[in-house]
């Protein structure tokens, strides 16, 4: 067990969070930040400096705190699709957000070079969401960073590792941050993909670390803006969806069984800890399905779709969101009437993304009553949510982890969609931070036990068959 308090940072796309750990597993505070991106040069940038500044701020704040056991680990968690280069000590370029549209002739140039699905796992993506879609881009803007020798020449990043070279000035990659979708990853083979080395991004990937690995002591600069003890060391940290896949494995329910863990957040990430073998090949590809990489460098079936910001799109002026607690009795309550209504939402409000990405978004019975359309977006995520774990075989357990495990109308909607399937929602420390921690001390158990979910009154099967029928889409 490590002797020290732990610091995890959790940098999301919607959420910046930043959370202080006793060693026992117990957490002593955790802040939270907004994230915006950034308009620069006309483009669509991550808030690196941003971010890095709220950063040092929370550290100093933590660092001031009264302790029993000093802070003595930093542990970096961030979102996947983020890739950063630096050069001479600096960011060569601002990065981009992966929601930044990628020029059409460029974006056919690139899906000309790539790897087929069945090699890296990783299915072609809108905008910026597979990293290499991103680095051929910056190719064509950056030309002196990729260049093959010089000054200028960057070194590549996940954007994890580069918030563990933020702190101390060293250089990682970790494998669960470049298989998330990445398009530079082989997940079967455990190296770089073939266009990976023959565009020479390989070569100027930052060395591969285990996530667990020490990367090094907070950099002087560091310990000065913070008040951290220069000897605080600084894992490699990995890819925060995996880091929800390592706090699942905590739970003896869990360990050793067929269970898949649904993360959410911005986005609902499905991915399956299956007992026997599965075909990555034969995952659709179409229809949001991808290989994650666990941080033990094993292949993880996953499927994903944009739950998160759908669920806020719907809701629109609405300024409650649907896992408030004081809110789910009244949630709950409008379930029946949108079921005998036949009130239902069409995919998809995210176009290319999820199980079901050419469908034409539109309500069906629309409520004007508040808490009603706040629980069909519930429905909606949940018939979605449903989709997505069919078409990676999901079976036995599942977890329900993040944010929206409070959104009782989505996980009993889930319970009852799928009734061969146990499915449990855990504490809400127990998630991503927590997977973060167990990189420290693997022998952590979460605190508290997994809650069987109760599945939803009604109809739900008939409900499900209704709602495919209206998009005349396969289940």
């Amino acid at each position: 067990m490590a002797r020290g308090s732990i610091i995890v940072i959790d940098l999301g796309k919607t959420l910046s969070k930043v959370s202080l750990w006793h060693p026992d597993g117990t957490l002593v505070d955790r802040q939270v930040r907004p994230n915006a991106p950034l308009e620069i040069g006309g483009l669509r940038r991550l808030d690196a400096q941003g971010i890095g500044d709220w950063l040092l701020k929370t550290l100093r704040d933590f660092a001031a705190r009264p302790l029993d056991a000093p802070i003595d680990t930093i542990v970096p968690v961030g979102h996947g699709a983020g890739v950063v280069a630096v050069a001479q000590g600096a960011l060569a370029f601002p990065p981009l957000d992966y929601e930044q549209p990628i020029p059409a002739e460029v974006m056919e140039a690139y899906r000309a070079q790539r790897d087929a699905f069945a090699l890296t796992g990783s299915p072609a993506l809108p905008d910026g969401l597979n990293i290499g879609s991103q680095l051929f881009w910056l190719e064509l803007l950056y030309p002196d960073a990729f260049a093959a020798s010089g000054e200028s020449r960057a070194t590549l990043m996940p954007w994890a590792q580069y918030w563990a070279w933020f702190l101390t000035g060293v250089a990682s990659s970790e494998v669960s941050s470049l298989g998330c979708h990445s398009d530079v990853w082989n997940p079967a083979a455990g190296t770089f993909s073939p266009m990976a080395v023959r565009r020479g991004w390989a070569a100027q990937f930052a060395p591969v670390l285990p996530a667990s690995a020490a990367v090094g002591q907070i950099a002087p600069r560091v310990a000065r803006a913070t008040g951290l003890a220069p000897t605080v060391q600084v894992l490699a940290g990995l890819h925060d969806s995996n880091a929800a896949l390592l706090a699942a494995r905590g739970f003896d329910q869990l360990a050793g069984q067929d269970a898949t863990i649904l993360s959410t957040g911005t986005w609902f990430i499905a991915m399956r800890l299956a007992r026997a073998a599965v075909d990555l090949a034969t995952l659709p590809e179409a229809r949001d399905c991808l290989v994650n990489v666990d941080v033990f460098g094993q292949p993880v079936p996953s499927a994903r779709f944009m739950g998160g910001r759908e669920i806020e799109s719907l809701i629109e002026i609405d300024t409650r969101r649907v896992d408030i607690k004081p809110d789910q009795p009244a949630l709950l309550a409008a379930v029946p009437d949108l079921l005998a209504q036949g009130t239902m939402i069409l995919p998809t409000l995210c176009r290319g993304f999820g199980p079901l990405p050419h469908g034409t978004f539109g309500w069906i019975a629309r409520p004007e009553d508040w808490y009603a359309r706040r629980a069909a977006a519930c429905l909606y995520a949940a018939l979605v949510a449903d989709v997505s774990l069919g078409l990676i075989g999901a079976r036995d357990h599942l977890l329900v982890e993040g944010r929206f495990a409070e959104a009782e109308v989505f996980v009993r909607t889930l319970a009852a969609l799928r009734p061969d399937i146990a499915v449990y929602t855990a504490n809400a420390h127990n998630d991503v931070s927590f997977g973060a921690l167990r990189l420290v001390d693997p022998t952590l158990k979460p605190r508290g036990e997994l809650v069987r979910v109760a599945p939803l009154d009604g109809d739900l099967q008939t409900y499900r068959a209704a709602w495919h029928a209206a998009m005349a889409v396969p289940a």
